[in-house]
């Protein structure tokens, strides 16, 4: 896609679990979504919010797209452009869901949106939809402690 400036990652589980278990200082936000998922995309915005807010602060987030492989250049490229998505994107094939979803959170029944957040010392999972204010009282929450 011409003008499309991101790389996008693709990679199976494996290669997204070392995202899951950093042992830093930083609170990580990892989102799971994907253009298709009308609340994923809706929500969207919070997160971008959240990212340009807390770029100056030990805050990562990384946007896991659960888009087909190919969707990638019909659907998600140009989402990520036309909405100047600044986050990391990985694109997450993985068809054997059923092995992995639980190494993500045992309370993770597969839909999206799914938002992992965590730091050195807190881990936390939620299956559900974010406003601004509450995704931004979770991370404040996080970077205090």
């Amino acid at each position: 896609m011409a003008g499309f400036a991101q790389e996008l990652k693709v990679t199976d589980f494996d290669g997204l679990k070392p995202y899951l278990h950093k042992k830093t200082d930083t609170t990580y936000v990892v989102n799971f979504w994907a253009t298709w998922c009308k609340p994923c995309v809706e929500e969207m915005p919070a997160f971008q919010k959240l990212r340009k807010e807390y770029e100056e602060k030990p805050f990562k987030l990384l946007l896991v797209s659960m888009d087909f492989p190919s969707q990638i250049d019909s659907r998600l490229k140009p989402y990520i452009k036309e909405n100047n998505i600044r986050a990391q994107v990985i694109v997450l094939d993985d068809a054997n869901s059923d092995a992995w979803i639980g190494k993500v959170s045992e309370k993770w029944s597969g839909a999206l949106p799914a938002t992992f957040i965590y730091n050195r010392d807190n881990r936390a999972f939620y299956e559900k939809t974010f406003e601004y204010h509450e995704l931004k009282q979770i991370v404040e929450n996080q970077i205090k402690r």
